[in-house]
């Protein structure tokens, strides 16, 4: 885990294996890398104006957690971001096949029921 994490911070370790690829896989990779990057920061953003700015909400700390959801999960993704990109180019510069991720249908998954659980409450507060 450790070495994995070391790989991150240490363009030379990853350098190391295999040999140079065609510059276009590595920054597609870096693109990629960056998208998700947005995503996270994008998931922050959206926990820090749900903190700041949504009304109280009829389920009390329904907010709070809102936010700290959010948050959460864009540290998440900015954390499996730089992890996928390190595998991705260690895997490019040996040759192998692609590391797969389950972490893009999870993501949607986690929206899409937040999204679910959002209107329940949205229409909970219009009975009430």
């Amino acid at each position: 885990m450790w070495r994995g994490i070391k790989n991150w911070f240490d363009p030379r370790e990853l350098r190391s294996v295999g040999t140079t690829p065609d510059y276009r896989f590595s920054l597609a990779n870096e693109r990629t890398f960056l998208a998700w990057l947005r995503t996270g920061l994008a998931l922050v953003a959206g926990g820090l104006a749900a903190a700041q700015f949504l009304p109280r909400l009829p389920l009390p700390h329904l907010r709070e957690a809102i936010a700290v959801a959010l948050l959460l999960l864009g540290g998440a993704v900015a954390i499996r971001a730089v992890d996928h990109w390190a595998r991705t180019e260690r895997a490019i510069r040996l040759g192998r096949e692609l590391p797969a991720s389950r972490f893009p249908a999870v993501l949607a998954l986690i929206v899409g029921l937040g999204a679910l659980l959002l209107v329940a409450a949205v229409l909970l507060g219009a009975v009430n």
